[in-house]
């Protein structure tokens, strides 16, 4: 989770409540779900934040969040922008990896050192959350006196800047924390900030570039030029994102503006060109007017509020929690439902909000969860362990006792590790086989899919040991998935058995004596009847048959697997489904 450095003294300034200690602070923001984790030496609280609040990522985030718990300020609040003077063009250039851009013009912005460091930090920090460490979004504030005019291939008009395509080798500009003039490749080769960031280009026949009328000033996602420098003394901004997709650096542009705004700042509107519509997003169109402070509504049944929360509610007491959270809500008169529906508008910089139970936990933060009482539940039963956690808590001890260290690994894995490395197609009739139940947007191409089976997990954990003593004799119970259409869900999930038997020696019969003994512990009949599976050694492979279903597979792992997964010795393995011992 992110930590955040705030200055307590700028957080009374902010909020306007000087009388308010530390202690006081701290109290006050723990109720809003920001946890204390200590002080640097400069005397800033570091606060741990849940990675949802992206608004909460600077201290005007946070201020703004304790001036509606304190009631000062309430109900929806939209910052009014001046029409637009400036363009954005999008030039047919743009590297394909990275088509979008948006932002903002800011002006009369009262910075000061603190303030500066607190922009720094937000900007940072939204890099390395919503903006995925630059791969998904690059920040870019520059000082707006300082950022000339016409750019290039622009049209007679107000002033504007391109955002392009470049050749490694081409323009050159003087990077931060440089004192001489670098092409982009250069950048990346001697620069320390262009090395880090290197690898979002790696590939690229042209690198994203940004110009004004005098030349090259911003090198997205890596840096920007050293002329356009934002200082204390900067009172008007220009705001820059790129990105690979529209929505997110939107949103991210709204937190940004939404923290200078409390700052003094005045938002003026931008417009966006894209001059090749290709590269605009369809569900936008070639020409916006950014940034975009358009309202979402949600609506919430007055039944589910009390049911969650427990207590019982007026909807005057419920309005006005909303408001003290920042939100607005007015009884929906025409919703088709029984009982009390509320429409609630929510602001532009709240991303996290995605279900119905978000709005749900602010009314609950804003009436103070300290505040409800514990009480029984109505219901006449008393929690126990499910009948499947037992059998698995069996299963386990019983591989336990058999020899195996019992492993946890994650459920989420990459297509290759979990069919292209075991020599498997998705959607075959195998076991693993099953079809992928995919993740989208993943975080990182390593995780982009629910593992089908448990084996690809064991091996991986084999891989990264191969340093350690022989033999290694591992298992695990974990979940597997894949897409089932017949499921309310489409997807079919189950607990799995998966278990590898890695040293100089290990053969089938190995494999078989160990599966025979965990399913006599609970008496189920085994049977081994020979198949074929292209992750195992033909002939030396079976079905696992359990009290006549076929519930797995068994066998010594194929030559082609273990060179894969650089394994010098044979491995032995064995799955099947946890359900199937019951």
């Amino acid at each position: 989770m992110p930590v955040v450095d705030v200055d307590p003294d700028e957080l009374r300034e902010l909020t306007a409540h000087d009388e308010k200690s530390d202690d006081e602070l701290k109290d006050d923001l723990f109720n809003l779900g920001l946890e204390y984790e200590g002080e640097t030496e400069e005397g800033m609280m570091q606060l741990e934040f849940a990675p949802d609040r992206l608004d909460r990522l600077s201290v005007e985030g946070v201020a703004r969040s304790l001036r509606y718990q304190y009631g000062d300020d309430r109900g929806l609040y939209v910052p009014d922008t001046n029409d637009a003077d400036w363009t954005f063009h999008v030039d047919e250039s743009v590297p394909d990896e990275r088509p979008y851009v948006t932002g903002a013009i800011v002006r009369d912005v009262n910075l000061s050192e603190d303030a500066l460091d607190s922009l720094i930090q937000l900007q940072e920090k939204l890099h390395a959350t919503m903006g995925r460490k630059r791969a998904k979004a690059a920040i870019g504030i520059h000082d707006l006196t300082m950022v000339k005019g016409q750019a290039y291939d622009a049209d007679e008009g107000g002033p504007s800047i391109t955002y392009r395509g470049v050749d490694p080798e081409g323009d050159s500009f003087v990077p931060l924390d440089a004192d001489e003039e670098m092409t982009p490749a250069e950048v990346l080769d001697r620069h320390e900030t262009g090395t880090t960031y290197a690898d979002l280009l790696d590939g690229f026949d042209r690198y994203p570039a940004i110009y004004d009328q005098l030349g090259l000033f911003s090198f997205p996602p890596v840096i920007n030029g050293r002329r356009t420098e934002v200082e204390a003394e900067s009172r008007d901004l220009l705001i820059e994102l790129t990105g690979t997709d529209q929505w997110t650096i939107d949103h991210i542009c709204n937190v940004i503006c939404y923290a200078l705004s409390a700052r003094g700042g005045t938002i003026e509107d931008v417009d966006i060109e894209y001059d090749d519509a290709k590269g605009a997003d369809d569900e936008y169109g070639p020409n916006l007017v950014r940034p975009d402070f358009s309202v979402r509504t949600k609506h919430l049944s007055h039944d589910r509020i009390e049911t969650v929360l427990g207590v019982d509610l007026d909807q005057h007491t419920v309005l006005d929690l909303f408001e003290r959270s920042g939100l607005s809500a007015s009884v929906d008169d025409s919703a088709d439902a029984d009982g009390t529906v509320y429409e609630v508008e929510i602001p532009p910089y709240r991303v996290d909000v995605l279900h119905p139970m978000d709005l749900i936990d602010d009314l609950g933060r804003a009436y103070g969860f300290n505040e409800l009482e514990p009480r029984y539940p109505d219901v006449g039963t008393v929690g126990g362990r499910h009948e499947r956690t037992r059998l698995e808590d069996a299963a386990r001890a019983s591989l336990v006792g058999l020899g195996f260290e019992d492993l946890l690994n994650f459920h989420i894995i990459s297509g290759e590790a979990n069919y292209d490395r075991l020599g498997i197609e998705p959607g075959t009739d195998v076991v693993g086989a099953g079809d992928p139940v995919e993740i989208t947007g993943p975080y990182s191409e390593d995780y982009t899919q629910l593992r089908s089976w448990v084996l690809p997990s064991l091996l991986l954990v084999l891989e990264n040991n191969t340093h350690r003593a022989y033999p290694q004799e591992l298992a695990e119970i974990g979940l597997a998935a894949e897409v089932d259409e017949s499921e309310n869900t489409n997807v079919a999930e189950w607990r799995s058995i998966g278990a590898v038997i890695a040293r100089h020696d290990a053969t089938y019969e190995d494999a078989k004596a160990r599966l025979a003994a965990l399913c006599a512990d609970f008496d189920a009949t085994l049977e081994t009847p020979a198949t074929e599976h292209p992750s195992f050694i033909n002939g030396r492979v079976a079905d696992v048959v359990v009290d006549g279903d076929t519930v797995g597979v068994i066998g010594e792992i194929h030559p082609q697997v273990l060179v894969n997964h650089d394994l010098e010795l044979p491995v032995a393995a064995f799955e099947l489904r946890l359900d199937a011992l019951q």
